[in-house]
């Protein structure tokens, strides 16, 4: 899988990139709004804020984010221009009508309701100081939870069961909500609070797509082999775009190199056969693939904006590992993570790696010497293990060598997981399409590659390390972030790719998600 954030910077970097180049805007710079003036407005904006009385679909976080707002701007008006509803107010208006083509819920900031008010002839004509403040908090209360929802996501994945370890980022929609309001253009301000990388966008562009195809009526049933039902395989793969041509014509190289593009990009083996798992991907419901994307979409918006300059990017089901460095991709390889059943998924979390050791040891953890190992062997145990006492305690290990489970290379980033990436003798797993088979650690194809790149070491150096002195530890010169995450649905080289559901994570955020996926994201 290609990297999902593209060379993005952390929201708050980027808004101050933009003020820094662009005019910057001042609240309450302005004598009068629509003949009242200034110090009137402001006035009657603290009384509206001293009266606690927020409006009923805000959040009290979110309303004590709007307090501190216009804290920090002295209670100017944040929205209102000289001549009332302007180009500010607008933009913001245009971004929440626009927000269900992020898959995001609109109820969350009731569009027609605050259209209502900044229309209302009031508003207009007869302005008072009292209806220009509870227009303005209205307005900033709606770009709060706009705000909020696209640097952050809608959805707590601690309440839908996503075993998600990257804490959000408040700080940083803290600093992007002031620095916003600081740029001239807010349509620029606005536009930049979503994840600005190519992967979010191919998303985005998907999620249009299959909308699409699910008001069309979705796409046909498939049969059980390339002979039969050719015409319904044929529609089923051009309505999603996998062949451009749905008649009879068409050689059936044509139309084994479509279920050839259709495997690649589900995660299966590339055969050009209609195997049993190719014929289960090709009738999952368009709907369920609309709802895949819109849950993924959320998932890209928890993560931070800015990943580092430098640093390792896996996503469990793609069984795929990535580093960068400097905005470009420097290696990327296959990987085997957690079997999905036993306890032994692979979380979603980020840590920095410290230290790579080259011919280590296997401590057996004690869960499974407890579960596995003792049950079995007793302390008679296999060639190449042995017991030791740590703190007391009876362990088992594994001595180093080419039959170490853990190959001849670990990278540790110490995490409250006991999660780590490391070789494997285990070649043959690498060949399999479905590669969920470890105990919760990554297993590495190239292993030696990844350890290149975090020493800074030269080929030769790391193979000479890999078949040298047992269990040599070395610190990096510098941490490197460490990031595991889920994603179902990607974008890759400026396409969509999907993976199995492996930990069956979806279901309860798309649950959570509701009526976004497809009624209100119309």
């Amino acid at each position: 899988m290609r990297r999902l954030l593209g060379t993005s910077v952390s929201a708050a970097a980027l808004l101050l990139s933009i003020g820094c180049k662009d005019a910057v805007y001042t609240p309450g710079s302005a004598k009068s709004v629509l003949g009242v003036s200034m110090p009137n407005v402001r006035t009657a904006i603290a009384a509206r804020l001293d009266s606690g009385k927020s409006p009923s679909w805000v959040t009290a976080d979110r309303w004590k984010r709007v307090n501190g707002l216009y804290k920090r701007f002295g209670n100017a008006p944040l929205w209102l221009e000289p001549d009332g509803v302007r180009d500010r107010a607008d933009a913001l208006l245009k971004a929440i009508d626009e927000a269900p083509t992020h898959a995001l819920a609109t109820d969350a900031y009731p569009l027609d309701s605050i259209r209502k008010v900044v229309n209302s002839e009031q508003l207009t004509k007869s302005a008072t100081a009292q209806v220009l403040a509870d227009a303005d908090v209205l307005l900033t209360t709606a770009y709060v939870a706009y705000a909020s929802d696209m640097l952050v996501g809608q959805v707590n994945p601690k309440s839908v069961s996503q075993s998600w370890f990257i804490p959000a980022q408040m700080h940083e929609v803290d600093s992007a909500l002031v620095r916003s309001l600081q740029n001239a253009s807010m349509q620029q301000s606005l536009a930049a609070m979503a994840p600005q990388d190519s992967g979010y966008t191919v998303l985005r562009e998907a999620f249009a797509h299959y909308k699409k195809i699910v008001a069309a009526g979705g796409w046909p049933a498939v049969g059980g082999s390339n002979g039969a039902g050719a015409g319904s395989l044929r529609s089923r793969l051009a309505v999603e775009g996998y062949l451009s041509d749905t008649s009879a014509a068409g050689a059936t190289d044509t139309l084994s190199g479509a279920i050839k593009e259709f495997q690649e990009r589900h995660g299966l083996a590339v055969t050009g056969r209609l195997s049993k798992g190719t014929l289960e991907a090709l009738n999952v419901p368009a709907e369920e693939r609309l709802t895949q994307i819109a849950s993924n979409l959320e998932r890209m918006r928890w993560l931070p904006r800015s990943l580092g300059s430098r640093y390792i990017f896996v996503n469990v089901p793609a069984f795929r590992l990535e580093a960068y460095d400097s905005g470009q991709k420097k290696l990327e390889m296959k990987v085997v993570v957690g079997s999905e059943y036993q306890g032994r998924s692979t979380p979603v979390f980020s840590d920095s790696m410290e230290f790579v050791v080259f011919r280590p040891y296997w401590n057996v953890t004690p869960s499974i010497a407890a579960k596995e190992f003792f049950p079995r062997y007793g302390t008679n145990l296999p060639a190449g293990y042995e017991t030791y006492r740590e703190k007391g305690a009876l362990r088992i290990r594994q001595r180093p060598g080419d039959k170490n489970s853990l190959g001849l290379v670990k990278f540790l980033f110490p995490n409250d997981f006991n999660i780590y990436l490391h070789d494997t003798p285990a070649k043959a797993l690498f060949d399999q399409a479905e590669r969920a088979a470890s105990h919760g650690c990554i297993r590495l194809e190239h292993p030696d590659q990844l350890a290149e790149f975090a020493l800074g070491w030269p080929n030769d150096r790391v193979e000479q390390a890999m078949h040298g002195s047992d269990n040599r530890t070395y610190t990096l010169p510098k941490k490197i972030p460490v990031y595991i995450v889920y994603f179902t649905a990607y974008g890759l080289d400026g396409r969509l790719y999907f993976s199995d559901d492996i930990y069956g994570r979806d279901d309860a955020l798309e649950e959570e998600m509701g009526d976004t996926l497809t009624k209100k994201s119309a």
